[in-house]
Order: C-alpha cells, then structure tokens, then sequence
C-alpha cells in the first residue's frame, strides 16, 4: 500500500480552514486570559516564533511563486488579527490589575500615622544648652577653647603644683613627647584662665565640653566626660554671689529644692567647698528610714553636684590680674552625671553607645 505525498506532509499549514481554526483558536485563548502572566504563555502558544502561524509564515517560502502573494495575504492578515486582539487584551487585563492593586493598597488618609521619628539632641548636647541658655539671659558669655592643651594651663597656672597626685599617669592623658608638656585637658578651667589672659576683668563666662580622665569604664565612670565651669572676675565678689548663682542654676535645672555649700578643698579656689543638692526623689526622708532605699542618693538624703568656691588669689595673679581690686568665685560640675540625676539613669555607658533608644527615652522623662 502506497501513501500519497500530500499525506506523507500532513495536513497543509497555508490551507485556508487550518489558518481560520488556528485564528480561532488563538482568540478563544486570549478572552480566557485572567491575567497578564496568562496571556504573556497564550501569546508566545500562537503568535510566537514557534506556533503555528509563525510556522505557516515560513512554509510560504516552499510555495511556488504564483501562490505566494494569496498565501501571504492570508496568513498576514490572520497574524494581524491575533496580535490586535493580544494589544487589546493586554490593555484590559493591566487596567484591571493596576485597579486591583490600587484597592489593595488603599490608604485611609484620616487615619491617624506614625510619622518616621524625627532625631532628637543628645542628652548631653541638650543640657549643655539649656544650661549655658541660663547663663546668656543672665549676660554671660560661653567660652570654649582646645581639648589638646599645655601642662601650664591645665596645672601650673591654677595653682596645682607638680606634686599634686591630679599629674599623675593614673589621671591624666599626657601626649607624646613628654618634653612637649601637652596633654588631654582634665577639666575646662584652662578655658578659664586662657580667658583671664586675654581679656580685661570684668569677666563672667561658663565653659562647656569634654574632658579627659584616665578612669576606668564603667556604670559610673568615663574617660571621656563633659563639664561646665563657670568664672566670675570683678570687684566686690563674694562667697555670697557664688550662692546666689548656684542656686539660680539648681532651680532652673530641677526646680524647686533645697541646696548647701559643704567645705572642700580645690588648689585654685579658697574658700572651697562642694555643693549638695537635697535629694530630688526622697527629700531626705530616706535617710536612717529601712523601709524607704533611695537608689539616687543612697538614702544620704543630698546628691553631691560639683566644686566651687572663690578664686585663689594666687591664681588671678598667675593672669596678670590685680588681686587688690578684683575677686572672683568659680565653680564646675559634670553634665553626664547632672542628665543622670534629672532622669533618674544608671549606667554613664549608655550615653556613649549609640543606641537610639535611648536619648528617645530621656526626651520623654527630661525634667
């Protein structure tokens, strides 16, 4: 039995019938396509380089001229209506999805949000502020000056000999060379006496920033610290004036309560002396009381805040200033340890770690 050629080849892909039922089939296809990954597989099954109008479309080569022209009119216009129905169903399907999408991600603008949170100071850098914002509307001046400094400014010219246990390695950070003479200032008073030196008496500043101490680190110790010191040189001052701008500056900071000078010893004031704040918490009445522990002032009743006292003469003197006719009082505390009083915070570590947390905290429970 013999099979004729035209069997042997299969149906004939440019037969009229055969392109009209691919046709159908490709728009049967492209209604049923519920979304665009659907309608992107129908599109490469009947208009892409493999399906069977791309197929018919290379068989028209094999025909023989005179066909050629029909065969190729009916299988453009054949691809032509399958490619316009694909455009058309892709516009609908990406509005339905673009209109699916909105929905799902529609916002009720009357709700109340959460904005993104907005940085705030850091503690330090806030109280250093607000501090130094007490002195200005006072009439002080806020002077600063270098951390890196000279040996005389930082000891020799405040009155602290060489023998005082201050210069020694386990205090202070000296600098290499040691001929040099420099080193990590320990305090803020060299600012003071820069100030003495280059301006006239009378003299009413307040010094802020950071200080170098070879401490360990600790919940209660930093090598690295703040102060504010504060300097009055003019005529007529008092151990009284010292009172009164101490006390202005307590109240401001914590509000009402009660403060006391305690004699102390410092090698540039004399008369010396520490001042205590009444506990903020307890207001003393912890103290000798078991059933009431204060954690803040260890049940003391006061809270030790910082040094003060009057100028030793000795020191004015070392600035060229005449100790018949000017008198001064200085005094300085540590602003790490002034955020931890007013915000009830234990450990001085966390003011360096960098948690975010944290200054977001204080700002909610700053006094």
């Amino acid at each position: 039995m013999t099979t004729s050629k035209s069997a042997e080849q299969g149906p004939n892909p440019l037969d009229v019938s055969q392109v009209m039922s691919r046709v159908d089939a490709a728009l049967t296809a492209i209604a049923m396509a519920v979304s665009t990954a659907e309608l992107k597989q129908v599109r490469n099954d009947h208009a892409g380089d493999k399906s069977p109008l791309a197929l018919a479309n290379r068989a028209i080569g094999k025909l023989e001229p005179g066909q050629r022209k029909h065969a190729g009119q009916l299988i453009g216009q054949a691809r032509a209506s399958v490619n316009a129905a694909l455009a058309a169903r892709q516009g609908e399907l990406n509005a339905a999805e673009l209109e699916t999408a909105l929905q799902a991600e529609r916002v009720d603008v009357t709700l109340p949000i959460e904005m993104h949170p907005v940085g705030v100071l850091h503690p330090i850098t806030a109280l250093i502020d607000d501090m130094c914002d007490v002195f200005i509307a006072m009439g002080w001046e806020v002077a600063e000056g270098p951390e890196l400094e000279s040996e005389w400014l930082n000891f020799d010219s405040l009155n602290i000999g060489p023998d005082h246990p201050a210069r020694g390695l386990s205090d202070t950070l000296f600098i290499e060379p040691a001929s040099d003479h420099k080193l990590l200032r320990t305090q803020t008073s060299p600012v003071q006496m820069r100030t003495m030196l280059s301006h006239e008496p009378p003299v009413y500043i307040v010094s802020p920033g950071k200080v170098y101490r070879a401490d360990e680190y600790d919940a209660t110790h930093l090598p690295v610290f703040h102060q504010l010191e504060g300097l009055v040189v003019d005529k007529g001052i008092t151990m009284g004036h010292l009172k009164g701008t101490l006390d202005h500056l307590a109240h401001a900071m914590f509000g009402e309560v009660r403060t006391r000078l305690r004699p102390h010893y410092f090698p540039f004031t004399e008369p010396s002396a520490e001042m205590d704040l009444e506990c903020f918490v307890c207001h003393g009445e912890s103290i000798d009381n078991p059933d009431l522990d204060c954690r803040t002032c260890k049940s003391e009743g006061w809270i030790e805040w910082g040094g003060c006292g009057v100028v030793n003469p000795r020191v004015l003197a070392a600035a060229g200033i005449d100790t018949d006719v000017y008198s001064g009082f200085a005094f300085g505390m540590g602003v790490d340890r002034t955020v931890m009083f007013r915000n009830n915070a234990s450990d001085l570590r966390d003011f360096v770690e960098g948690d975010i947390r944290f200054p977001r905290s204080l700002q909610g429970g700053a006094r």
